[in-house]
């Protein structure tokens, strides 16, 4: 059954639970910060717990965007398949620290450590797919691990929620250690390689279809990705949606039960179907790029979609049609990640992949910058969520803007690639 298929084995599913339970590790964090005993135990509580809340996602983004470039540059040279098992290591041993924290300085610490440790997830897995995935099939590829991006949340939620009031918070983050020491460091010791060439069970059959390349693709001129203007508008398009994304993820949880007066476990199924609805938008976003050919006239089409969500929730007049908007607003953003990882392939080589996913990774940043602001914004206005989400619209606005300078090239490369290759002349 696996006859010309193994790639999806030994590539697809140790990087889906890397993001599965890699995405649980950094994103559970809004479903603990709501909890009251965290809360309490961390000593989050006065006139500016808000902005010390959202601190904790500002320092790990920070520690998270910058180690992007150097881990790009590690996998580069050392492979992706040691530098995942280094960092998988990393943040399972900073994931203990984090149950074992009794302050908020001592927390922070290990937040700072395990943005470092997850650095490298997407360099890794932008190597891997460059290096295991045919041309035709990068949207496929790149949704398929994508999809873990957004179901580890979505069952983490859930997860999360009961063992922190089965045990206690502290409890979460010893069981993310134990997944990520018996489950993921294993896949990638004895199902990854670097390269299918060094694989020692598959087949040539299978290595030539992941090499083959048409004839059209060949005639290409392969230019560094910094070359190419397209690349830096995607890159601050991804800033625009990482700001959107955490600021939306990881103030979901409690804009839910202290501004529209949810339950533990409404809050807990609002969150967790929100990230069904970015995985929803993953599938289907890969699907269509390979399809149209037109990644960029999607994410534009995201943006303003994220835009009309979030204006729908602050005027929707029932609670639950307003959590429904801001998670279908966070599921569009998983679509314009989906297609910015598209791009990084697209636009790099197999041999600069690590870089260019390095320094794409590096736009986390404004993420952090986000859920600080947030937070901020949130103390500043009494813990009224309206402000940071007209903050939030606009940024979709200049997403939407910086996409639309990349679609006459784009529609003039679908236009090419549609004429039979007799008929182009040079």
């Amino acid at each position: 059954m696996l006859n010309g298929n193994k790639r999806w084995l030994y590539i697809a599913v140790p990087i889906f639970f890397f993001w599965f339970f890699g995405q649980i590790d950094k994103l559970g964090i809004s479903i603990i910060q709501a909890d009251p005993g965290f809360l309490n135990d961390l000593g989050l509580n006065g006139p500016d717990k808000n902005a010390k809340i959202g601190f904790i996602t500002f320092i790990f983004t920070v520690a998270y965007a910058i180690s992007n470039i150097f881990w790009g540059i590690i996998i580069d040279k050392l492979g992706a398949r040691k530098t995942a098992i280094m960092g998988l290591v990393i943040w399972t041993i900073t994931m203990v620290v984090g149950g074992l924290s009794t302050s908020y300085e001592m927390f922070i610490v290990s937040r700072v450590i395990l943005g470092f440790g997850e650095g490298m997830m997407i360099p890794v897995c932008g190597k891997f797919i460059s290096n295991w995935f045919n041309q035709r099939e990068l949207g496929r590829a790149q949704s398929s691990w994508l999809s873990g991006n957004y179901l580890g949340p979505a069952v983490g939620a859930v997860i999360l929620t009961i063992i922190i009031s089965t045990f206690h918070w502290q409890g979460a983050f010893f069981v993310l250690a134990a997944f990520n020491l018996l489950i993921v460091i294993p896949m990638f010791v004895f199902l990854t390689r670097d390269t299918p060439e060094e694989h020692p069970r598959l087949d040539k059959k299978e290595l030539d279809y992941i090499r083959y390349k048409d004839s059209n693709e060949k005639a290409k001129p392969k230019q560094n990705f910094a070359q190419d203007y397209r690349y830096w508008i995607v890159w601050f398009g991804m800033l625009m949606s990482s700001f959107l994304f955490f600021g939306i993820s990881i103030w979901l949880p409690t804009y839910l039960i202290e501004a529209k007066n949810f339950s533990r476990e409404a809050m807990t199924g609002i969150t967790s179907l929100s990230w069904l609805f970015a995985l929803g938008f993953v599938l289907v976003c890969g699907l269509l790029a390979d399809k149209t050919k037109r990644p960029s006239l999607l994410a534009c089409i995201l943006f303003s979609m994220t835009a009309l969500f979030l204006t729908s929730a602050i005027f929707a007049p029932h609670p639950v049609i307003a959590g429904v908007c801001m998670g279908l607003a966070m599921g569009t953003q998983g679509g314009v990640f989906h297609l910015s990882n598209l791009f990084i392939v697209k636009y790099s080589t197999p041999e600069t992949a690590g870089r260019a996913a390095g320094l794409m990774g590096f736009t986390n940043i404004l993420g952090g910058f986000s859920s600080y602001i947030m937070g901020w914004m949130r103390d500043l206005s009494n813990g009224d969520f309206g402000p940071s989400i007209v903050m939030l619209i606009i940024a979709a606005g200049f997403g939407f803007i910086a996409y639309l300078f990349t679609l006459k090239k784009e529609a003039q490369e679908v236009r090419i690639e549609n004429i039979p290759p007799k008929e182009i002349t040079i």
